[in-house]
């Protein structure tokens, strides 16, 4: 009786623990096709919206840094704008000169997986030091 099970795996490590108990409780009367990578459009959709927020917050770090060497305190966004996104990765590329299945685990895992940058524009607000205006008043 020959019979092919298909499953799809959201965890990389319980894919590999599954592999090897199958492995372990069969021996060789199973055999284990190289993993196929892809990635959802929930996956990719989670990546940028993920690298966005990033960005902005990296921008407002750097704001803050700025402000600080002034004196000053940073306020509230005013305009916050995705300038660019960018993605790569995430596939095998055809042009590699072996055939996917003579790729290492390793190296498999190095071609799907997926890259995104995000550059952002903001514009703050610039408010004086809190304790500066107590002192005022």
């Amino acid at each position: 009786v020959h019979s092919q099970v298909c499953i799809i795996f959201s965890d990389f490590g319980k894919m590999q623990n599954v592999c090897n108990l199958l492995t372990e409780k069969l021996g060789t009367s199973v055999t284990i096709s190289p993993p196929h990578f892809y990635h959802t459009p929930e996956a990719v959709d989670t990546l940028r919206r993920q690298v966005c927020v990033a960005a902005v917050g990296n921008t407002r770090r750097k704001a803050q840094e700025v402000c600080r060497l002034f004196g000053q305190a940073l306020g509230k966004p005013l305009l916050i704008r995705e300038e660019e996104t960018k993605e790569w990765g995430g596939h095998i590329d055809s042009h590699l000169p072996n055939s996917p299945d003579s790729l290492t685990l390793q190296e498999r895992i190095q071609n799907a997986t997926a890259y995104a940058s995000c550059r952002v524009f903001a514009v703050f607000e610039i408010k004086g030091k809190e304790n500066r205006r107590n002192k005022l008043l």
